[in-house]
């Protein structure tokens, strides 16, 4: 027996393996069983060139479990106790490097590296062993045996076959993983598509009311997947069966593209496009990358551009750069090309579909919307591609490009400076009567209801040449596309306020909301009364919602405009009503403000061009006096005015059928409303 110490400087190693080069104790599984694959496949590799003349025989990997041990065997090269020495003893050496640079030209299949990746056994088990024997004629077979300290022992054994068994003592710490059930699931993760048959036990069947084993080992792992194929020997039922293999509750994907190169670099996978409609976070992280089919991560970031995390699929290369856990990219050119390369063959095939059947791909819009709009507000080189191919949708359910669009629009809704007006609704059933309006006006307006249309409107306005998105609602229709000079309300500054104060002292109290009352001639047949909101502001609210750093605009309260319809007869009947009853209460008022303001026109014209401190104290005094007067009286005015509007129910009711039309009359509101409209009827 030999014995000897390990070839590092520091009693720590496994120490720093745990805490530095493996993030989490599964990866263990993985490394093992990848390297069992891996002397394998070094096996095949030798049998190729003539080196390995010996009768290959059944080559499946096993992995078992005993009672305080897992055991991984293969029947590989195996290892001769000067490659013990070299590989295992010698950390710093990985035999697969060695392998590589012998046979670099056909060894593509080699999956890792023994060394260090061994190592991980020491992260679950408080002892390892390995029994190995070389395929080379007359190897003897040897057994090592480490307790996780520098010191091992060596020694010979009897071992009739080829290969090696890596057997596990699990640390009492990791018991978790002598459990069938922990360990399928491993095996699942991260070998379901190894290159070599990985057995785990043996399958089992039902008899007499119980599961027993058969002799069948059962192989966990597709050997062959569907990325290794060719497109020409698959059908859409293969690619759609594997993708419900991957995500096995998931709906029936878009569509698919089927990634093949090898230069500059290597890649194979398969990517699906998902039914997606809702909150992007949770569909990320579903693209699983492979080295070789081995397993490595479902976090793509900086492989896959940003807006295609959100597709389904599988990306497989040997190009591209891991550490040595194999758990987390490293910086390198090939990854930039690999993400130029997917981006383009996504924009390809997008384009193709768009090319080739328009109507499939206009079936699909409405699914596909939010990986191309995604892609290009973030992707400028995308955007360039896309807006070829990217649609917009009418409220009638059409389907236009962009450049579709504004061909249809141009004559009917540019507007008195130029301006090219996209309307658009987020809402079908709650702006209805808006949609219906601009509809009678010959206007055609795009639904934009989708997650990322707050964004791609702004967007889209820098692109689109002297352009402007305005929602149906965010107007009345005669200034949604101006063709003229706004025309005023043929109306006294006293009636303006007088309609603006009758209507503004029965506004309800909502919690951040405040209003705006405005008179405008809107012809008589035009609505009496209608509630819009600033395009700019709302924008800028809903832009809140989903970019950091616009917060203050959240926090604003939503400001809407109330628009009287000075032409429509209940409005005149309201004015006329209003000036005839309060009339005796307001003459007072209003001749004690006449002189008051009188007053105060002459003390200011006294004041003008005399410095603060010239002003004689007394003209300042009642100057104030006078202001405060006039906010009394104003004061009493609106009092009057709202006491009176308190019995008008036709003010109640125009206000509350705004608010209705809004979705802004709720609880015991509504119900108000509803007993009202009983009697007026």
């Amino acid at each position: 027996m030999q014995k000897g110490n390990i070839g590092v400087t520091t009693e720590n190693i496994f120490p720093i393996i745990k805490k530095f080069l493996y993030s989490d104790h599964e990866i263990f599984l993985r490394e093992l069983v990848s390297n069992a694959v891996d002397a394998t496949q070094k096996l095949k590799t030798l049998a190729s060139k003539g080196e390995f003349k010996g009768e290959m025989g059944d080559l499946t990997v096993k992995v078992s479990l005993n009672a305080d041990t897992i055991t991984i065997s293969d029947r590989g090269i195996g290892l001769t106790a000067e490659e013990i020495e070299k590989y295992i003893n010698q950390i710093a050496f990985s035999g697969a490097n060695d392998f590589l640079e012998k046979y670099k030209d056909d060894a593509n299949a080699i999956i890792g590296h023994f060394g260090l990746g061994f190592y991980s056994a020491f992260m679950v088990a408080k002892k390892v062993e390995i029994i190995t024997k070389s395929y080379r004629e007359d190897a003897q077979a040897v057994k090592w045996t480490c307790d996780g300290s520098p010191e091992f022992t060596i020694e010979d054994v009897e071992k009739a076959d080829r290969g090696s068994d890596i057997i596990l003592y699990i640390d009492d710490d990791c018991k978790e993983f002598l459990e069938e059930a922990r360990i399928s699931a491993l095996l699942t993760k991260y070998c379901r598509f190894l290159p070599i048959p990985v057995a785990f036990g043996k399958k089992k069947e039902w008899k007499d009311g119980k599961q027993v084993e058969t002799n069948e080992d059962n192989i966990i792992n597709e050997t062959y997947p569907l990325w290794t194929r060719k497109p020409m020997e698959l059908k859409d039922e293969d690619y759609k069966k594997f993708y419900q293999e991957l995500y096995p509750m998931a709906d029936e994907p878009l569509f698919w593209i089927h990634l093949n190169v090898d230069y500059p670099f290597n890649l194979t996978g398969i990517l699906y496009f998902p039914k997606i409609k809702s909150n992007i976070e949770l569909q990320r992280n579903k693209i699983q990358l492979y080295c070789n089919q081995v397993y490595v991560t479902d976090s793509v970031e900086g492989i896959v551009p940003d807006f295609l995390t959100l597709l389904h699929g599988v990306i497989d290369s040997p190009d591209i750069p891991l550490n040595v856990s194999r758990s987390y990219l490293q910086s390198d050119s090939n990854v930039k090309k690999i993400s130029t390369y997917i981006s383009k063959k996504v924009s390809d095939r997008l384009q193709a579909i768009f090319k080739n059947n328009r109507k499939e791909f206009e079936e699909k819009w409405d699914d596909l919307k939010i990986f191309i709009n995604y892609g290009m507000l973030t992707q400028e080189d995308f955007y360039e591609k896309a807006n070829k191919f990217a649609l917009l949708k009418d409220t009638d359910g059409k389907y236009y490009t962009y450049e579709e669009y504004q061909s249809l629009i141009k004559d009917n809704q540019t507007d008195k400076d130029g301006n090219l007006i996209y309307l658009y609704s987020n809402n079908m059933d709650e702006q209805y009567s808006y949609i219906d309006a601009a509809k009678n006006r010959g206007y055609n307006i795009l639904l934009m209801d989708g997650q990322l249309d707050v964004a791609m409107i702004s967007m889209l306005e820098q692109k689109f040449e002297k352009s402007r998105f305005t929602r149906v609602d965010s107007d009345v229709i005669d200034r949604l596309i101006a063709k003229e000079e706004h025309k005023e309300a043929n109306l006294e500054s006293n009636q303006r306020e007088i309609l603006s104060s009758v209507f503004r002292s029965q506004l309800p109290q909502i919690k951040k909301v405040e209003f705006n009352v405005e008179t405008q001639a809107l012809g008589e047949n035009g609505a009496p009364i209608m509630i819009t909101q600033s395009e700019y502001m709302r924008r800028m609210k809903e832009m809140a919602n989903i970019q950091a750093g616009m917060s203050f605009y959240g926090e604003m309260p939503n400001m809407y405009n109330l628009v009287l319809n000075a032409d429509h007869k209940l409005v005149k009947q309201v004015l006329t009503d209003a000036d005839n009853s309060c009339k005796a209460a307001l003459e007072p008022i209003e001749s004690e403000m006449a002189n008051l303001n009188n007053r105060r026109k002459e003390l200011q014209k006294a004041q003008e061009g005399k410095k603060t401190e010239d002003i004689p104290q007394a003209e300042k005094d009642e100057l104030n006096d006078i202001e405060k007067k006039i906010s009394d009286e104003t004061t009493k005015k609106q009092a009057v005015l709202g006491e009176y509007a308190n019995g008008n129910k036709i003010i109640h009711q125009l206000i509350d059928l705004a608010l209705l039309q809004n979705n802004m009359l709720k609880g015991e509101a509504l119900t108000n409303f509803v007993k009202r409209s009983i009697e007026l009827i």
